[in-house]
């Protein structure tokens, strides 16, 4: 059998690539033992077999590794992890390997990285509201359950803040059912990896949730397994343990950038930007993994955070990000300029499956039609402004500039709260008819009068 075999005939070493000669009986995805000159073990990963060479990704680089001197095994399987509701409340690297000081969950459940196949007729559609206590993400881009829904974010922006924020405030509405939160993160540096620990640590989040940090010296080729190490725990947790679990992964822009470097080392030829052509299916590979099963009790709801070179959301990263996931969450930089955290677009921002998990009996019966006013009320605060900035706000009618007052007390009061604030979705809903009722009840034909009459706040009363 080839897991029997170690074999030495290694024909170079490029990357985070080794090629190995003379083998027989390797499979794809199959994991690889390496063992250098001093017998330190690495482990790596089967990328391709061609008649009897394989190509194989090594998951800690290839520093200090020789032609020569270094032993190969396969070990006829792939890539497994233990997994148990132990892990909850503790703190592992890329690989899935503690680092908080405690030692291994000892469990005989052993679960492959890649996950298992879900056959599309299984699946449940996503419904229920996941509370992240801000407002712009609860009010207008509803986060559900099952969803995908990932965040597109720019250089020096702060989307690990808005990440952290979520991890600590994340929770379902319902008392009854287990919630808890598995965090990824590939390629942060040091001071932001203490950031998340201590924050979920401080919030007593962390006795709940199961954080993966890949960091920025770690090899970058770890990274490839960190998303899928922590999906595979959330899996586990979820149709096993029956628990509602929101998986947080930051920054798949790194991620992309290592199987671009992957991608390089094996001389395929490249497509967009340099990236390969399969990383659309690559991607799909860990989106995909978020969902609902039919008569299963858990879920896996995912936020995944990118970063857009450049602030181009046309970039291949967002861009196919968005034709796999339920819609995103965009930062804006003219917010993040004028001071508004968090800064988040009004406009581009868009939950698809939103309207399928809120409303009476979910969240508030005038949800619906509460962000849609606001959506379009601000809408035209856009196109006002870019007015204004032509012929001067003094030529504006009064009705415009009633417009701009309430733009401007919707960036600062609704968008804008604290890192620590936590609001719950009927203070949101509330804090949105405050805004709306900045404007004349004409101009709010987006909800019905019984609404107006329910919660607009005449002119008298707000002052």
């Amino acid at each position: 059998m080839a897991a029997e075999i170690e074999y030495t005939n290694l024909s170079g070493i490029s990357g985070p690539l080794i090629f190995v000669e003379g083998v027989k009986g390797v499979g794809f995805g199959e994991i690889v033992e390496i063992r250098d000159g001093s017998s330190e073990i690495r482990i790596g990963q089967t990328l391709e077999v061609d008649e009897d060479r394989a190509i194989v990704q090594v998951f800690e680089g290839t520093s200090g590794l020789s032609v020569k001197g270094t032993r190969v095994t396969f070990v006829g399987k792939s890539l497994e992890i233990p997994v148990h509701r132990d892990m909850l409340g503790r703190v592992f690297d890329g690989l899935g390997r503690p680092t908080d000081g405690a030692p291994q969950v000892i469990t005989d459940n052993m679960m492959n990285v890649n996950g298992l196949p879900v056959n599309p007729w299984s699946r449940e559609y996503p419904r229920d509201f996941i509370q992240t206590g801000i407002s712009a993400i609860d009010g207008m881009n509803t986060l559900i359950r099952g969803q995908k829904l990932p965040i597109f974010s720019g250089s020096g922006m702060p989307h690990n803040l808005i990440a952290a924020q979520i991890a600590r405030q994340a929770r379902i509405l319902s008392s009854e059912e287990e919630f808890t939160v598995i965090f990824a993160a590939m390629g942060v540096k040091f001071d932001m990896a203490r950031f998340f620990i201590d924050s979920l640590e401080e919030s007593g989040v962390l006795t709940h949730s199961a954080i993966f940090l890949s960091l920025a010296d770690a090899p970058s080729i770890e990274r490839l397994i960190t998303p899928r190490v922590a999906l595979t725990l959330a899996e586990y947790l979820a149709f096993e343990e029956r628990m509602h679990v929101l998986v947080i992964m930051t920054d798949m822009t790194n991620y992309c950038e290592s199987l671009r470097e992957l991608s390089s080392s094996r001389g395929e030829i490249p497509s967009r930007k340099g990236y390969p052509g399969y990383l659309y299916s690559d991607l799909a590979a860990i989106y995909e993994r978020a969902g609902r099963l039919k008569g299963v009790k858990g879920s896996i709801t995912q936020v995944p955070i990118l970063t857009m070179p450049s602030d181009d959301i046309s970039h291949p990263v967002p861009d196919l990000t968005g034709y796999i996931t339920e819609g995103q969450i965009v930062l804006e930089r003219e917010l993040f300029n004028k001071g508004i955290y968090p800064p988040i677009a009004g406009l581009p921002s868009l939950s698809r499956l939103m309207k399928d998990g809120i409303g009476e009996g979910r969240t508030r019966k005038d949800h619906a039609q509460n962000a849609a006013q606001l959506f379009a009320s601000y809408a035209k605060v856009k196109r006002i402004r870019a007015l204004a900035a032509i012929v001067g706000e003094e030529e504006l009618s009064e009705l415009d500039k009633i417009y701009l007052k309430f733009g401007t007390a919707f960036e600062e009061q609704f968008l804008s709260q604290g890192h620590d604030e936590n609001r719950s979705i009927l203070q949101t809903l509330d804090l949105g008819w405050q805004m709306l009722s900045l404007l004349p009840k004409e101009e709010l034909y987006r909800v019905s009068m019984e609404e107006i009459q329910r919660y607009y706040i005449p002119q008298d009363e707000r002052e």
